[in-house]
């Protein structure tokens, strides 16, 4: 075999890559750092992740990927091919074949744009799938069989929930409330509340320390700093987690209803299963404390939280790669 495969989980906040016998080996941020006045790619990643916020006017550190698709094309093309040269796969190897994600109600013409990112950033042949089914089968899921299996896949841009039976989807949703919501949730309510400032990252390390979505779940604390928007000086207040749980009610309450939408669209046989089986929550939002009691309280369903969450799609992308050959081929 000359040619390694590569599966790619292209994430709103993450780009995740698995490589075919070696398993994840890059995980990195969705963040390009580009030079205005060259045009020049400066950071890539982590490095260009530490940026965010923190530079000067002619560096802007851009996010290519809003709510699961492209929203810069040539800036999503370097961060690929950065990424996969990164790998160093040539010379030894011929182009990898590559397998990626996308939301499951993209449309045909951004499922163009991801696919043509990844065949100009050095792919041989690539394969678009959707991810809440790779999700499933990244978080163990046996999605072949006749029966129901309910997956909520969390992401940063995107929350994607679907009930798969027989290797495909039988009823799906997907919305543009993720983790970059939750974050801006709660950079609106400190700026509302406190007449307080901060940055994305603060939101971030907010959402990750002392956040909840389950009221009364957790009860801790945090300091935090910014920009007094009335003096204009830096300022620090203490904020707590049933603030937190406050901020992001409405957006959380938008997943439930989705999730919600699903099971009502469900066949009846096939919601026995998912009361048997319960539902998995995959992606980053699967760590936001509280997230499968909510789901527990609402669905009425047992709701359990996969085994390393934000890697369930790239592990996915690994087992669908052994079965490339077997699969009948890309869905497009």
């Amino acid at each position: 075999m000359l040619s390694k495969d590569i599966g790619i989980d292209l994430g709103t906040a993450n780009v995740l890559i698995y490589v075919k016998g070696k398993g994840i080996v890059l995980n990195e941020p969705s963040v390009v750092a580009i030079d205005k006045n060259s045009n020049k790619v400066l950071a890539v990643g982590e490095e260009a992740r530490q940026m965010v916020g923190r530079t000067p006017g002619n560096i802007v550190a851009i996010r290519p990927l809003k709510d699961g698709v492209i929203a810069d094309f040539d800036v999503t093309e370097a961060m690929l091919k950065y990424f996969i040269n990164k790998l160093d796969l040539k010379g030894m190897f011929s182009k990898p074949r590559i397998l990626i994600c996308c939301p499951t109600n993209i449309t045909s013409v951004e499922q163009k744009a991801i696919r043509e990112a990844a065949e100009k950033s050095g792919g041989k042949k690539v394969y678009l799938e959707e991810e809440p089914k790779v999700a499933a089968i990244g978080a163990g899921m046996d999605i072949f069989q006749p029966s129901g299996n309910m997956v909520v896949d969390i992401g940063g841009g995107t929350t994607d929930v679907a009930v798969l039976s027989m290797g495909d989807i039988v009823t799906s949703e997907s919305i543009k409330v993720a983790g970059d919501v939750f974050d801006n949730d709660i950079l609106q309510y400190i700026k509302k509340e406190y007449k307080l400032l901060i940055g994305e990252r603060t939101a971030e390390s907010i959402k990750i320390n002392i956040g909840t979505v389950f009221p009364d779940s957790r009860n801790e604390s945090m300091e935090i700093r910014g920009r007094d928007m009335v003096t204009g000086l830096p300022r620090t207040i203490t904020i707590h987690s049933s603030e937190i749980e406050k901020a992001l009610h409405e957006s959380v309450s938008l997943i439930v209803q989705s999730a919600k939408n699903v099971l009502e669209k469900t066949p009846p046989e096939l919601s026995a299963d998912i009361i048997d089986r319960g539902v998995i929550i995959t992606g980053g939002g699967a760590l936001l404390h509280g997230m499968d009691q909510l789901l527990i309280r609402e669905l009425k369903v047992p709701v359990f939280i996969a085994d390393n969450p934000m890697d369930c799609v790239a592990i996915g992308t690994g087992l669908m790669l052994d079965n490339i050959d077997r699969s009948p081929g890309s869905r497009i």
